[in-house]
C-alpha cells in the first residue's frame, strides 16, 4: 500500500515571505511619518523633497505586502 504524496511547507520560502512583510511593516510606519512631515511643512523646501520620497515608499510598501503574501501562499500550498 502506497502512502499519499504529502506536501510540506517550504520553510525557506516562508521565512522570505515573512521578512518581506516585516520590512513592509517598517515602511508603513516610515512612509506615513514622511507623508505627514511633508504636509506639516507646506511653506518650506522639504515638501518638495520629502513628499516624492513618501510616495515612492508607499508604492514600495504596497509591492512588498503583495509580494510577501504571494510568497507565503506559494510556500504553503505549492
Amino acid at each position: 500500500m502506497q502512502e499519499p504524496d504529502q506536501k510540506y511547507t517550504d520553510k525557506k520560502l516562508l521565512a522570505k515571505g515573512l521578512k518581506r512583510l516585516g520590512v513592509s511593516l517598517l515602511l508603513i510606519v516610515g512612509s506615513t511619518y514622511l507623508f505627514t512631515f511633508a504636509f506639516l511643512n507646506k511653506e518650506t523646501i522639504p515638501l518638495y523633497v520629502v513628499l516624492p520620497l513618501a510616495i515612492i515608499a508607499m508604492g514600495v510598501t504596497i509591492y512588498l505586502i503583495y509580494s510577501g503574501i504571494k510568497t507565503i501562499i506559494k510556500a504553503t500550498f505549492d
